[in-house]
């Protein structure tokens, strides 16, 4: 099957991109998390503070610090355990327990995993491993690094003013296992849902971010001793707490810098990690999608102009005016809930509705280098909504115009039926759902400028959203389910999307939802 065959059947006919007969072994089951052996490790402290209720003004940087920022974005922060309902077609019915996180996961897998380069009091400076299991930081390679890793930028970046750098990777055995090559959509929007949480937690610890999609993959892989056959970096985040040089262009861009030299620079390391699968099967179409997706050069980086949006001369309904919303991420995140058979169906106000838009759409712009300068340009995913019972306005299909807080009318009516019937499992009733919401992209996902890399951008930028809007319901009461079982031809064809050559990327219905019977415990001090 060639790659563009591969991701149009992972988007629009997944049974054709899966391998046949598959079937998980969840005996065999790979761990949600990695563990090392044998290195330095490092405890952080589990005195987490118990709200986020601003942006904090930078102060003196230490390893207390860096350990609550790293457990508010990706620590293991809750124990639950549930049982199937009385209706269950399970014969023998047990427990189940898992471990959670702040930034949800589909199917609680946790494909990606979290690794730091950090130059901060009471630390060695080094390249680390950020251990959730045992919310540790394990040290991987010591030494400064300021050089390398600008390089693998392509010197668009004064990493000697940052105190640290994240760097997010995707670990493809671990939601392999399930979910077959359907894993490579969700390792992007995974790995965008921890991106758009690292973000929102860097604004309220007073740091200052921003996101790298293109660097050179195997120099960056290289640095963190990773196997290119089992897990890659996917986003590089420098972190800092003062000015920064940041750059889209490069200061020495014009000095081509390969990969396969700078890795050269660095001794190889083989860091030895605990993998709980006994039988490690091949997924030759996700290593070829990553193969195609990597950059060798630092000339092959882009800056991607953007195809701007449509003029939309549909009808519009204005929103309310409203202030931003103020609340304690702490609490917010800890009351997130994906809601499945736990919707009630109530009425939602114009005031709750323009609240949920503009505040995912207003924290979503971020420095990447892709965008020619900071929130200068249209943004490449964008929304639309079903509604129904939205007090006020008429039920219909809806697209989000952010620019001016209006909702463009597409098509009026009542449309939970007809996204229902789209949907491959019914785990959602979404008749009592009054927000179905849609995240959207390019269809050709920016191929012609980005390559095959622009797939998992778009999924990665469709997460950041993703987790800006479950954010946003959260702090609002509201639950919200991000859903891949759609049929995004059907939902294309309801927002006339063909017009526009965007595609649904991403189903996410919201709305209120009862208690569910379950045992919940925090994992903090």
């Amino acid at each position: 099957m060639s790659l563009e065959k591969f991701l149009h059947n992972l988007h629009f006919d997944i049974d054709k991109a899966n391998q046949p007969n598959w079937e998980a072994d969840w005996e065999d089951a790979p761990l949600a998390y990695k563990l090392y052996r044998g290195l330095p490790v490092v405890p952080l402290s589990t005195e987490v503070p118990l709200t986020l209720t601003g942006e904090e003004s930078p102060a003196r940087l230490d390893l207390n610090r860096i350990g609550h920022f790293l457990w508010y974005v990706f620590g293991f922060t809750q124990l639950s355990q549930s049982v199937f309902p009385m209706d269950s077609t399970e014969e023998d019915s047990y427990p189940l327990q898992s471990y959670r996180r702040f930034a949800p996961s589909g199917g609680a897998l946790y494909p990606n995993e979290l690794y730091v380069y950090l130059k901060v009091e009471g630390l060695r400076d080094g390249v680390y491993h950020y251990d959730a299991a045992h919310h540790s930081l394990v040290l991987l390679r010591e030494g400064n690094f300021d050089s390398y890793i600008e390089k693998a930028l392509g010197n668009r970046c004064d990493i000697s003013s940052c105190f640290g750098v994240v760097f997010v990777s995707t670990m493809f055995w671990k939601n392999f296992f399930k979910y077959n090559n359907f894993a490579y959509r969700l390792q992007g929007l995974d790995a965008g849902v921890l991106i758009g949480q690292l973000m929102e937690v860097a604004k309220r610890f007073g740091f200052a971010s921003g996101v790298y999609f293109q660097f050179l993959d195997t120099a960056i892989n290289h640095l963190l001793g990773l196997s290119e056959q089992e897990e890659s970096v996917y986003s590089v985040i420098p972190l800092s707490v003062e000015p920064t040089n940041w750059s889209t262009n490069g200061r020495d861009l014009y000095e081509n810098v390969l990969s396969e030299e700078l890795r050269q620079e660095l001794p190889a390391i083989h860091p030895e990690h605990f993998e709980r699968s006994l039988n490690v099967r091949e997924y030759p179409m996700i290593t070829a999608m990553n193969e195609a997706s990597k950059l060798d050069s630092t000339w092959t980086f882009r800056v991607n102009e953007g195809r701007g949006i449509a003029e939309c001369v549909d009808p519009g309904v204005v929103l309310p005016h409203i202030e931003p919303l103020s609340y304690d991420l702490a609490e917010t995140c800890k009351n997130r809930f994906s809601p499945d058979i736990d919707f009630v169906l109530g009425m939602v106000s114009q005031q709750q509705l323009a609240t949920l838009l503009l505040e995912a759409t207003a924290s979503f712009p971020y420095r990447n280098d892709l965008d020619e300068a900071y929130r200068s340009c249209f943004p490449r995913v964008t929304i639309y909504s079903c509604l129904y019972n939205v007090e006020g306005i008429s039920n219909g299909a809806y697209y989000y115009d952010s620019k001016e807080h209006m909702l463009r009318e597409i098509c009026p009516g009542d449309h939970r039926l007809h996204l229902q019937t789209g949907m491959s499992l019914d785990n959602v009733n979404l008749l009592q759902v009054p927000l179905c919401l849609h995240v959207a992209g390019d269809k050709e996902f920016y191929k012609k400028e980005l390559g095959y890399r622009g797939y998992r951008i778009q999924q990665m930028e469709a997460g950041m959203l993703v987790q800006r809007l479950l954010l946003a319901a959260s702090a609002l009461g509201m639950g919200g389910h991000p859903l891949l079982g759609f049929d995004a031809n059907s939902s294309d064809e309801l927002y006339k999307m063909d017009e526009q050559g965007k595609t649904s990327l991403i189903q996410i219905p919201i709305g209120l939802y009862r208690s569910r019977p379950w045992l919940r415990g925090s994992l903090h001090s």
